[in-house]
């Protein structure tokens, strides 16, 4: 099944044939009307310059006014071959796709409702023939069985015509083509890039890239660039600024080199409620310290998750040679959900 972008924003357009597998750009004077546009020639040349086949509007009241615009068009520059004219259906527009086939010039009968339309189209020769399913069902009508008529009468008769499926409004549009066995779809670029999305693949894809990081990241490539350490000479409140400059609820305590401890954001408030504001100028010389929780920066994030998860502590010191590099906390691991 072929696959058409419907649109005629630019800044869409470029960005969906990126993709680099799309066929080709169905577009209307409603779309170039809804961007503003009103160079409409223009803008044609410069959307052929973008995609490989643009299927574009061929309007006149007669069969001759519609084929002398489809060549006027022409002469502005198209390529015969990757141009395709789109003609409303009626008597004086199959007429006119006759005229354009006769000049191998390629044509797409749409605004079709019905299947005698559609027949009318074939039979003219049409290669594209495009019944508006989000417009019909709008309309109470069942649109996919004409679609499955439109496709059964291709094969059944064998016509050179490809059943172009439009006016898609959601993903499960997209599903009805391919069940319906059309050779072309063409797809707002909305729901075209909701055609890969699940919500358990989504998971899945979670699960893997978390897994993934606990076997492959190390403990040094995500600790942050703020490494708070206080001396065994500075002040409580010295190890506040450091705390709140580096976004972590503590800093390790050294001396000479040698990390003694952890002062956390906790033992900030317990101090405070027995001893009062005063505390704000002791030094970090004045309390005790429990040997720290300590990782080698080159350790696993699945190690510091394990250690995390047994000591039940909120940070852990981050050493490389027995020196301090860093602390990691455990909500950064909270936030790339490696833990709950």
């Amino acid at each position: 099944m072929e696959l058409y972008l419907d649109s005629a924003d630019i800044n869409e357009i470029e960005e969906a044939f990126q993709l680099g597998f799309i066929a080709g750009l169905t577009t209307t004077p409603t779309f170039m009307h809804r961007h503003g546009i009103t160079d409409v020639d223009d803008t044609v040349l410069k959307l052929a310059d973008i995609v490989p086949v643009l299927q574009i509007e061929a309007l006149g009241n007669t069969c001759h006014e519609i084929h002398k615009e489809a060549n006027r068009l022409l002469d502005l520059g198209l390529d015969t071959e990757r141009t395709v004219f789109k003609i409303p259906v009626s008597i004086e527009g199959v007429k006119a796709c006759k005229m354009l086939k006769d000049e191998n010039i390629k044509v797409n009968i749409h605004l079709v409702y019905t299947l005698q339309q559609a027949y009318m189209a074939m039979a003219a020769g049409a290669d594209y023939v495009t019944p508006l399913v989000g417009r019909l069902q709008d309309q109470g009508h069942d649109a996919l069985e004409l679609i499955r008529q439109c496709v059964q009468a291709v094969d059944h008769y064998e016509y050179h015509t490809k059943i172009m499926f439009s006016s898609v409004r959601h993903p499960e549009h997209v599903r009805n083509a391919i069940n319906l066995g059309v050779h072309t779809c063409t797809v707002p670029w909305k729901v075209m890039q909701q055609l890969t999305e699940n919500t358990f693949t989504t998971i899945g894809t979670q699960q893997f890239t978390e897994h993934t990081q606990l076997m492959t990241v190390r403990v040094k490539e995500i600790i942050r660039k703020a490494n708070p350490a206080a001396t065994l000479n500075d002040t409580v409140l010295d190890s506040i600024v450091q705390m709140t400059e580096s976004g972590l609820g503590a800093v390790a305590i050294v001396d000479n080199g040698k990390v003694l401890g952890v002062f956390t954001d906790g033992d900030l408030r317990r101090q405070l409620k027995q001893d009062g504001k005063t505390i704000l100028n002791k030094r970090m010389s004045d309390f005790d310290y429990k040997p720290p929780i300590t990782i080698d920066g080159d350790a696993l994030l699945y190690d510091a998750v394990e250690v995390f998860k047994e000591k039940k502590v909120d940070n852990i010191i981050v050493l490389e040679n027995d020196k301090l590099i860093g602390m990691i906390d455990v909500q950064d691991l909270i936030k790339m959900n490696l833990i709950v």
